[in-house]
C-alpha cells in the first residue's frame, strides 16, 4: 500500500477511525477551522485504562505514518498521567481517561463548534 498524502478533514477521520479500532470511547470530531489559529480538528476519545490509552495513541500515530505519511509534530501527556495529545499541526489527538476528560471538558470549551461526522461513509 502506497502512503499517500491526505488532507485535514480526511485525516481527522482516520484518526477518529483508528481510535475507534482500539476500542475508544465517546469519540468526537471538532472542526476548528476558521475558529482556531492553532489547529483546524480536535479528535477527541476515552480510555478505560492506561494500557488502552497507549494502544490508542500507538493506533493514532500508527495510521498517521503507514496510510498518511505523517509524523507528529509534538506529543503531550502520558498514559499514567490519564491524558494523551498527539499534535499533528492541523489535526490534534486527544485520549482521555474518563475523570480527565470531564475534568477538562474540552467539548465545552469548544460547544459552538461544528462537530464533524466521521463515521460517514465508513
Amino acid at each position: 500500500m502506497s502512503v499517500e498524502s491526505v488532507e485535514a478533514e480526511e485525516f481527522a477521520r482516520r484518526c477518529a477511525v483508528a481510535m475507534s479500532d482500539k476500542k475508544a470511547e465517546d469519540i468526537v470530531v471538532i472542526d476548528l477551522r476558521g475558529i482556531s489559529s492553532f489547529t483546524d480538528f480536535f479528535v477527541i476519545g476515552s480510555g478505560a485504562s492506561e494500557p488502552q490509552l497507549k494502544a490508542i495513541g500507538s493506533a493514532v500515530r500508527e495510521v498517521s505514518r503507514t496510510e498518511c505519511g505523517r509524523s507528529p509534530r509534538n506529543e503531550d501527556g502520558f498514559p499514567a498521567a490519564q491524558w494523551v495529545a498527539v499534535d499533528f499541526g492541523d489535526v490534534v489527538a486527544h485520549v482521555f481517561q474518563h475523570e480527565k476528560r470531564l475534568f477538562y471538558n474540552l467539548e465545552a470549551l469548544w460547544k459552538d463548534s461544528p462537530r464533524l461526522d466521521w463515521e460517514k461513509g465508513n
